[in-house]
């Protein structure tokens, strides 16, 4: 699963192949969640809720670089880095 982007030491993950609705994965230690990309909102898994409200912020600002990934993926293109709010 590419790492699209890491930052604060989560690691965002988007599989090339994977099931709708367009998400995408956080990883931060031994937590996991997924999120959708259409409006930020957790769907799956956990994180401490200061890394879900790092991630959705994250997600929120660059929603139309995660829809375009989602699309490159979907078609077998590699996905592009996005970077985090520490870059």
């Amino acid at each position: 699963m590419p790492t699209i982007s890491f930052f604060y030491g989560i690691a965002i993950q988007m599989f090339w192949n994977d099931h709708a609705p367009p998400h995408f994965h956080a990883r931060y230690g031994a937590s996991r969640a997924i999120f959708r990309i259409s409006d930020c909102v957790l769907i799956g898994g956990e994180l401490p809720p200061t890394a879900t409200n790092i991630v959705r912020d994250w997600a929120l600002a660059h929603q139309t670089e995660l829809e375009h990934n989602w699309q490159m993926g979907i078609s077998g293109q590699p996905m592009d880095k996005i970077a985090g709010p520490d870059d």
